[in-house]
């Protein structure tokens, strides 16, 4: 995908050069899209139907793909690209309940000369809304009025709308953004719901829906990345999705990053947020990129490209006992090792010492560690560099013992520090959503559609953090957005928000 650049290009040469390259783009989506629905027609006419797994991968390559597209051109506000077989709007079943709201413009008087006004029309707009439970209709209904004296016509605007032009309520978008980002519901399938509930919403519909709905709330994720990397401490984790290889018809491996903060633990008053980031590849240099305005400690595994974090020492690591202790699970899994039970028993004091301090302010945590967790801690090291020298150097268990007393040296900050935990699973967590959703959607379909993911999962994870109903504040939320200055857009975060 090309890249967005921070300022547009003054020069009008350079302008128009970047313009055509986003246009080629863009139509390029929509070359992939034509592609993929032409191989699904193909497929569903030669093989079993839908429900065969080869037609729902190409179901959810279309959904990636056209997700993409949606946020591109909602993102660059580019004019939609008419597709010839885009599924044309259909009129709103009669049977779904309406609600009328009626707009007037406020005064019987005409403003140019004070004459009465009568009413000699009205526009309407229908607006599909979800509501929990059930759907209905807004009515939007602005009577045309006209001023007796002099003619004058006058009407009351239309309200902005979360999608320009676009039929959805916010209630509408935030529940197929849940179903899909919080319940992991592709919208291939949540189409065929609607489709029972006797609302014709084709998958392409929803596809656009989502892509223009994250585009809108970009700028509430990017206020929840600035939240994280404001803390002391964060936590660091990435995760495989496979991406959509253009021209290739495979995939390949990109990543999905979190960075969350999390105070709760030591009584800290900051809200806890997750900030999620895509990149095509696990290059070093996107961490990099990510965290270039963070400074403080940062919880992760003990992956390589993050060491030049490291050195630049901006950053201090805090390794996690969690992977350590992983890795003898494994192992007494496998072959009962009574060193690997003895290690498992010996972390397991730690995390004891952990529960008792979990919710006390920072000075406090630090004694109890220091009084109680420490000599557990030292003892566990001392051991199992003794361990080593016992058995071959070429075992498993080996292996393990040596990564063990690696990331020991790299943890043993949490004992002297009462805002630092004893493992990365608070970011661990964070990825969980991801790992369900990937059994579901398989792939993304480009880099735009993966960063549309990861905005999606930013609001929704952090909602759910904060003890807050997503489909209740993304509904609330989408509503308001538009209208919102940018510069007081953090009044949206959840932690403010009320019912």
């Amino acid at each position: 995908m090309l890249d967005e650049p921070a300022i547009l290009p003054e020069d009008p040469e350079e302008l128009r050069s970047f313009t055509a390259r986003l246009l080629a783009e863009v139509k390029a989506q929509a070359v992939l899209i034509e592609k993929l629905r032409h191989q699904l027609a193909g497929h569903r006419a030669h093989r079993f139907g839908a429900s065969s797994e080869t037609a729902e991968q190409l179901h959810l390559a279309l959904e990636t793909s056209e997700i993409a597209a949606a946020a591109m051109t909602a993102r660059l506000k580019l004019p939609d690209i008419e597709e010839k077989d885009r599924p044309r709007r259909r009129p709103i079943p009669d049977h779904v309940p309406r609600t009328e709201v009626e707009l007037t413009p406020g005064t019987d008087a005409c403003a140019d000369c004070g004459g009465r006004l009568r009413r000699i029309g009205e526009d309407v707009t229908e607006e599909l809304e979800y509501v929990p439970g059930r759907f209905i209709v807004n009515r939007i209904v602005r009577p045309r009025l006209t001023c007796a004296c002099c003619e004058r016509f006058v009407q009351a605007p239309l309200p902005s709308r979360p999608i320009e032009r676009g039929r959805p309520g916010p209630g509408l978008l935030a529940h197929v953004l849940v179903r899909k980002y919080a319940d992991h519901l592709p919208l291939y399938r949540q189409s065929q719901i609607f489709e029972r509930e006797g609302l014709d919403l084709d998958r392409s519909t929803l596809a656009d829906w989502v892509g223009k709905s994250t585009a809108l709330l970009e700028p509430l994720a990017d206020a929840i990345g600035r939240h994280v990397l404001s803390a002391e401490a964060i936590f660091a984790d990435d995760t495989p999705v496979q991406m959509l290889a253009p021209g290739t018809g495979k995939t390949q491996t990109a990543r999905l990053w979190t960075y969350a903060r999390d105070e709760r633990p030591w009584a800290g008053a900051a809200p806890p947020a997750a900030w999620y980031r895509f990149s095509g590849d696990r290059k070093g240099q996107h961490p990099k990129d990510h965290l270039a305005r963070f400074c403080g400690w940062m919880h992760a595994d003990g992956y390589a490209g993050f060491e030049d974090l490291y050195r630049s020492g901006k950053i201090r690591e805090v390794a996690c006992m969690a992977h350590v202790r992983r890795k003898f699970v494994d192992i007494h899994r496998a072959q009962a090792s009574p060193i690997a039970e003895e290690t498992i028993r010996r972390i397991a004091q730690l995390y004891a010492v952990e529960k008792e301090a979990r919710g006390l302010l920072p000075d406090r945590r630090v004694e109890l560690r220091q009084a109680r967790a420490a000599p557990v801690f030292n003892d566990l090291e001392l051991w199992l560099a003794m361990q080593l020298t016992r058995i071959s150097g070429k075992s498993p268990l080996a292996a393990a013992i040596r990564y063990a007393l690696t990331r020991m040296e790299r943890l043993r900050p949490y004992l002297a520090n009462g805002i630092l935990e004893l493992d990365n699973n608070t970011a661990e967590r964070g990825m969980r959503a991801i790992a369900l959703g990937r059994k579901n959607y398989l792939f993304v379909g480009s880099e735009a559609g993966g960063k549309a993911a990861a905005i999606a999962y930013t609001l929704i994870e952090t909602v759910k953090l904060n003890g807050v109903d997503p489909q209740a504040w993304l509904a609330d939320t989408i509503a308001r957005i538009p209208d919102y200055r940018i510069t007081k857009v953090d009044e949206l975060l959840p932690w403010h928000w009320t019912r």
